[in-house]
């Protein structure tokens, strides 16, 4: 795959023809290196300006959903790939199938791992639906805060001293962050699934606060606010899961877990009412 420039932030020129080298990958730095901490997960995208010409030159549209593992060697520029599959505009293909054959080997090649690709065609679009995160809200807590830089320190459980465990599910759709090449906005609502000590609310609450201001990509803030969760109320399972707000018809979605085993259901993919 041919070198280009990051385009996140520049003046493009959209493609009109199938143009893998679009792609532009970034290694991912992931997994903090915390001795004793580990997990498992994936992001999941969602392409809602997928189209593309069939064998007739009729166009055709779909969503794309691409699930990259979370220890692929690198991740992908969201404005590249919105790019790339602009360049699938005017492209033939046999059908959907052959589609979704070229981008898993792009994707794959790009990120160095093995994603996965579904192509929702529009006879499936009515079994699609509109469902928030479940879990308690704690957006409601009346708390006063003045820290918008990630502070793991606000975290705590409510009781050190409490030796019975909690299984609890909390959601806030406070989360903000900034891309850290365009400085823009992004907006995502949070859930997380616990076991263990229970964590005190609105301790909970301030620190979700304390990225509004803080610059980095979706992933790394997801696997951040897991790994400062783990260390500082040590769970014994621990869930974090974000439906970011889509932009340039894509949004992401980052899931870390202790097991990716235990969770179940299999995690929502449904839309939120803000994406």
């Amino acid at each position: 795959m041919s070198k280009i420039e990051n385009p996140l932030g520049k003046n493009i020129e959209y493609p009109s023809k199938y143009n893998p080298n679009i792609l532009f990958p970034i290694c991912r730095k992931n997994h903090i290196e915390i001795p004793h901490i580990s997990y498992e997960g994936f992001d999941l995208w969602n392409a809602y300006e997928l189209s593309w010409l069939n064998k007739n030159g009729k166009p055709e549209i779909a969503i794309g959903k691409f699930q990259f593992p979370c220890n692929s060697k690198n991740i992908i520029e969201s404005k590249s790939l919105k790019i790339y599959l602009n360049s699938l505009n005017q492209t033939r293909f046999i059908d959907h199938n052959d589609l979704q054959k070229t981008i898993y080997k792009d994707l794959s090649i790009a990120t160095e791992s093995n994603v996965l690709v579904d192509i929702i065609m529009p006879s499936n679009f009515k079994d699609m639906h509109m469902e928030d995160l479940d879990g308690l809200c704690i957006d409601n807590i009346n708390i006063e805060t003045n820290t918008y830089l990630p502070s793991p320190e606000l975290l705590k459980n409510d009781n050190q001293k409490n030796i019975a465990y909690v299984n609890e599910t909390i959601m806030s759709r406070l989360l903000r962050s900034n891309c850290p090449i365009t400085k823009q906005p992004d907006w995502a609502c949070i859930q997380i699934k616990y076991r263990g000590f229970k964590i005190n609310h609105e301790s909970l609450l301030k620190y979700i606060i304390s990225y509004r201001n803080h610059d980095a990509y979706h992933e790394n803030c997801i696997e951040k606010i897991f790994v400062d969760i783990m260390q500082n109320c040590n769970p014994e399972f621990l869930s974090v899961y974000a439906k970011y707000t889509r932009r340039g018809g894509i949004d992401i979605n980052p899931w870390r877990t202790t097991n990716l085993q235990e969770y179940n259901p299999i995690i929502n993919n449904t839309k939120t009412t803000r994406q």
